[in-house]
């Protein structure tokens, strides 16, 4: 079959295009400075080892609920990817929802703690935060937030504490490990975690990250990074574009023990939802978890498939249960137009319902 004739002044004209559009994009790389993490002013209100509890300060003329709502992000990224920017922003979305807003940073773990467990993250460093909320507010529970592997602590959390939690919410949250469609879950199912925890100690956070960009190796790895050339001479979406790729390349190594378990005893053995998991001596019953939840999946995410998140209806024992379908990706959730349009206020809607 002949290949198609491209006409020479159409070529030319693409050629001299994209020149100016490359030419510009440099002009426009020398102009970026410091990319910013986290816009929305904060005040650090609790401090433990790596640990950082914030409080989000809300909009002067905004009233704020009671009870506090906090975030539980997950251990392999930085939680700024909920604060990206002035309008891209979670956090933004739920203090504009009325919410009082608090999360926990969980730092950069070093050597000092390769032997820290599930049980400390969970039934230590959470359940601290979760009383300093509780006697900050003279509150019996508080709401919790609970955002991919920081909505399985938050699970694990509210089974084991149910008398803490007033609501849960939990966003592209993995909850059945071994679903079809789970590419993550078939990588995990096969690592051999034992010698790797052993070798390393703490686990590289760049090399977990490598190991989410091979999911999907042509858009996240060289597909986007063609698309960019195409808007190089945009500044304001070359900014954005650089946020969100400092947040990726942002992978805090993991506490080696803690790796371990949840590699094992979640994605290999799937024990959370064949209710054999423990924590700290105690199993975890999903069946306990009786507050009001949530659920807020993404129809289009590779990382936590929907039904590896939607199983969640079958497990909990509440007779309270929703769920919020955004059609996105896993990133798109946090920062996305539509997702900033529906979700918050979404969110804020449920726990403003049950405030009463």
């Amino acid at each position: 079959m002949a290949s198609p004739r491209i006409p020479p002044d159409q070529a030319l004209r693409e050629f001299t295009n994209v020149s100016q559009k490359l030419s510009e994009g440099v002009h426009n790389l020398l102009r970026v400075r410091e990319i910013p993490t986290g816009v929305t002013p904060k005040e650090a209100i609790y401090r433990e080892d790596k640990l950082t509890l914030y409080r989000f300060k809300p909009p002067a003329a905004k009233a704020q609920t009671r009870v506090p709502l906090l975030v539980v992000y997950a251990l392999v990224n930085r939680p700024y990817m909920t604060d990206l920017q002035e309008d891209r922003s979670i956090i933004r979305g739920l203090l504009g929802a009325g919410l009082d807003v608090y999360l926990i940073d969980w730092g950069y773990p070093d050597r000092a703690d390769r032997y820290l467990e599930l049980d400390d993250y969970i039934n230590g460093y959470l359940d601290r935060c979760v009383d300093v909320l509780r006697r900050r507010y003279r509150a019996e529970s508080v709401d919790l937030l609970g955002i991919c592997q920081g909505g399985t602590f938050s699970l694990c959390y509210a089974a084991l504490h149910p008398d803490k939690v007033r609501n849960l919410v939990t966003m592209v949250t993995p909850v059945d490990f071994h679903t079809p469609a789970d590419m993550l879950s078939r990588w995990a199912k096969r690592v051999d975690v034992d010698a790797a925890v052993d070798a390393f100690g703490n686990i590289p956070g760049e090399m977990l990250n490598w190991i989410f960009l091979m999911l999907k190796p042509y858009r996240l790895m060289g597909q986007k990074y063609v698309d960019l050339i195409d808007r190089l001479d945009d500044l304001e979406h070359l900014h954005n574009f650089l946020r969100t790729e400092k947040w990726i390349f942002d992978s805090p190594d993991q506490a080696g023990e803690a790796f371990r378990q949840f590699i094992k005893e979640f994605y290999q053995e799937n024990k959370l939802i064949q209710g054999h998991l423990t924590i700290g001596g105690h199993r975890v019953d999903l069946k306990k978890v009786t507050m009001p939840v949530l659920n807020v999946y993404a129809k289009e995410d590779h990382l936590v498939p929907p039904q590896a998140s939607l199983a969640l209806k079958q497990y909990v024992g509440t007779d309270d249960y929703r769920e919020l379908a955004f059609g996105g990706g896993h990133i798109g959730i946090y920062i996305s137009g539509k997702s900033q349009k529906e979700v918050p206020p979404a969110i804020g809607a449920w726990i403003a319902e049950r405030s009463n």
